[in-house]
């Protein structure tokens, strides 16, 4: 798989709030809509659902260099202070719909007794859709590649330090309800 990989992207910000009033998968399954949007131009859409297994489900629409993506996140490993959720994304090109998994990682480690540093860690890697599509257009993968990651990089940075806001609003709302 690891020749596969498309993006693998990680930033980092503060959050100020302590380590113990965050809970991030809380905060990622109660996402209200418009907190996604305010968190990327990019962002679209974004609501909370389940597998058919059971598991939580985090539905995300954005638009990363200019191709629609609609991610299915399943979580893999959910503790407060950490989340890993899986998808296999729908991207909608001017070529046609295709696929390419991805992997959303979000964890907090304390900095202090009042913050914490806040990681997304997103890495994104091709399906066999998403090869074969490739060929049916005659693109060699590290072409493609090298176009997607400034795209997916300058994402990630953006949002990063949005998502830590978010997340900080959503735990210090938390620890007022007592």
């Amino acid at each position: 798989m690891e020749d596969n990989v498309i993006v693998d992207s990680s930033f980092t910000a503060v959050v100020n709030a302590p380590i113990g009033d965050i809970d991030i998968p809380a905060w990622c399954f109660s996402l209200p809509d418009k907190e996604y949007q305010g968190c990327s131009p990019a962002h679209v859409a974004a609501g909370a659902t389940t597998a058919p297994d059971g598991r939580r489900m985090s539905i995300n629409v954005e638009v990363i260099g200019g191709t629609p993506m609609v991610q299915h996140y399943v979580e893999k490993h959910a503790e407060p202070h950490h989340l890993v959720l899986e998808s296999v994304s729908d991207l909608f090109t001017t070529a046609g719909r295709t696929t390419m998994v991805v992997m959303w990682e979000l964890s907090v480690a304390p900095l202090d007794d009042g913050r914490c540093e806040f990681t997304n860690h997103v890495r994104t890697w091709a399906t066999e859709e998403f090869t074969a599509y490739l060929d049916r257009q005659g693109i060699p993968f590290d072409v493609f590649r090298a176009q997607r990651q400034p795209f997916s990089r300058a994402h990630n940075a953006g949002e990063t330090p949005l998502f830590a806001a978010s997340l900080e609003r959503h735990a210090l709302r938390q620890a007022a309800k007592g």
